[in-house]
C-alpha cells in the first residue's frame, strides 16, 4: 500500500453496486481522479472509493492524503490495473 499527498483533480458521484459483504447487499461506490503535485504532467490514478469513503465529497484542487493499494488481474486474456483507496483525509490549507 502505497500513502501519498495528492490533489483531487475530479470525482464522480456515488452509485450502489452489488455487495455480497454488506448486509444490505449493496455498497456505494465512486471513481476519484488524483494527481502527484507539481504540475499538470504529474503522474495521475483513477481510484475506486467504497462504503462510507464513496459517501465523502472532494472538490477539485483539494488536497489530500490517500493510501491506496495497486492491484492487477486478467479477464478474458485481458490485464487491467485497480488503484483501491483504503483510506483518505483533506489537508486543510
Amino acid at each position: 500500500m502505497k500513502t501519498r499527498i495528492l490533489k483531487v483533480v475530479s470525482q464522480t458521484e456515488p452509485v450502489y453496486v452489488p455487495s455480497e459483504s454488506n448486509t444490505d447487499g449493496v455498497v456505494p461506490k465512486c471513481e476519484i481522479r488524483l494527481q502527484e503535485p507539481g504540475g499538470i504532467y504529474e503522474e495521475e490514478y483513477i481510484c475506486v472509493m467504497y462504503g462510507n469513503l464513496a459517501l465523502l465529497k472532494f472538490y477539485a484542487g483539494d488536497l489530500v492524503v490517500a493510501s491506496m493499494r495497486f492491484r492487477v488481474h486478467e479477464k478474458n486474456d485481458m490485464v487491467f490495473q485497480n488503484v483501491k483507496v483504503y483510506d483518505i483525509h483533506k489537508l486543510s490549507c
